[in-house]
């Protein structure tokens, strides 16, 4: 694994290409994911059914062969061995007790010349998920994403992934039944995304699309924007990790590769400030990387995206890590905790040696749909706010209206609005009355 150090020469050019790492090409794929769109507001399911037998090579002889029956979904939980069921229960049970401690309240407040003021928190009537298939189906993305909606409130949940050759994967149905979403299609990519945002015969319009993909999805999410709400446009996964002498380089090695095995454009990255820790690590992966399963893809993420950084102090690893805003963080120093306060951008933060990432992904609660390629500078992590909305409330009385129309009606003014302006005079010219 590549190491650099801060005092390098090239180091700045260095870092500059690490910046860089999500700098997708959705220029490249916009007019593509463009005619997809197009297609699917224009054809609706005679486009989908055709995506589909190009993209995932399989034909749908009806409109019914794109939805999954919600008994295959119950078969399917059914068939599950009890541990892995047990499992998944435990996973629903945490990640819903977790996201229930986000919900915000409605909430009024009363002035004392009788204004009323508010905030009515409301969730939103459809909400559209977007679970990978592919090179790897992910049950716990339909949990991560399914289960704060359904905290949220929201009544109706679509759900769209991509079946290659028709193949479901059983786990995935399993994790529908388990949240008790029926509406299930077998769409993916950008025209499942269209589909959601635009509606079809077949597939109901939502207000709101979550949910990870590769970069026609990510470029589809951003071009529907507006016409639905989106959680956040999210690029290929990554990792950084701050350690110090005190880490084990075992630990911290699978850590990286547990990353790189996700996809050939994965980002793994550790900042120390020892430099036998780095070569060591550096070592591990290779010890480690002879044995994965998914060797070739977590190889070619290591050799090409994968650095090992050496930094002068703890001070400088921070500000570099804070610059990367990672989407997982782990810190492995001897007192983590002492670090929290100056870490100021990152999607989840895993504190000390006996908190990997994978704990993250799978078991520990907070929600694993976060923030890539540096935008947890401005993202948070998916939560029950993304199936949210509030609405302003605001009554005013007698007394309120005399106390600030005037100002109200001059501000109005100032802008040449008059009709804003008498909307409040008349009322204060009734006062007397």
């Amino acid at each position: 694994m590549k190491i650099i150090n801060t005092k390098d020469v090239n180091f700045k050019e260095e870092f500059e290409t690490i910046l860089a790492r999500a700098k997708s090409d959705i220029k490249g794929v916009s007019s593509i994911v463009m005619n997809i769109i197009d297609e699917i507001i224009e054809e609706g399911n005679t486009a989908l059914k055709r995506h589909i037998e190009k993209f995932d090579k399989w034909e749908v002889k009806s409109d019914e062969d794109l939805m999954i029956n919600p008994n295959d979904m119950k078969k399917a939980y059914d068939n599950l061995d009890e541990k892995l069921r047990a499992a998944l229960h435990t996973a629903y049970d945490r990640i819903k007790n977790y996201h229930e401690k986000q919900l915000p309240k409605s909430w009024l407040d009363f002035e004392s010349n009788g204004t009323i003021l508010g905030q009515k928190v409301t969730p939103v009537d459809r909400a559209g998920l977007y679970i990978p298939g592919g090179k790897a189906a992910y049950p716990s993305s339909l949990l991560m994403n399914a289960i704060p909606a359904k905290v949220a409130g929201v009544k109706e949940i679509v759900v769209c992934t991509p079946t290659p050759n028709n193949e479901v994967n059983e786990l995935l149905l399993a994790a529908c039944h388990l949240c008790n979403v029926s509406k299930v299609y077998k769409v993916g990519g950008a025209s499942a995304i269209a589909a959601m945002a635009y509606g079809t015969k077949t597939i109901p319009k939502v207000d709101v699309i979550t949910g990870p993909g590769n970069i026609f999805v990510a470029t589809a999410k951003k071009m529907v924007f507006g016409e639905v709400n989106i959680d956040m446009i999210a690029g290929p996964s990554e990792i950084g990790i701050l350690a110090d002498e005190s880490a084990k380089a075992n630990y911290i090695a699978i850590d990286l590769l547990s990353q790189a095995e996700h996809d050939e454009m994965a980002s793994s990255i550790l900042i120390t400030t020892c430099e036998d820790l780095a070569k060591n690590t550096s070592k591990e992966v290779d010890n480690f990387l002879a044995n994965l399963s998914r060797y070739e893809i977590a190889k070619k993420s290591i050799d090409e995206r994968g650095v090992i950084i050496v930094a002068s102090n703890m001070e400088e690893a921070i500000e570099l890590m804070n610059e990367i805003a990672p989407e997982h963080l782990e810190v492995m120093t001897k007192n983590p905790f002492e670090l929290l306060p100056f870490i100021k951008h990152a999607g989840a933060i895993f504190l000390g040696e006996n908190t990997p990432e994978p704990i993250g992904d799978y078991i520990a609660g907070p929600n694993h749909t976060l923030p890539t390629g540096g935008t947890a500078k401005f993202y948070s992590p998916l939560n029950v706010e993304n199936f949210l909305k509030k609405s302003s409330i605001i009554s005013f009385s007698k007394k309120a209206i005399n106390d600030l129309g005037e100002s109200c009606a001059l501000l109005a003014d100032t802008e040449g609005l008059t009709a804003h302006a008498k909307s409040v005079r008349v009322r204060l010219e009734e006062k007397g009355e």
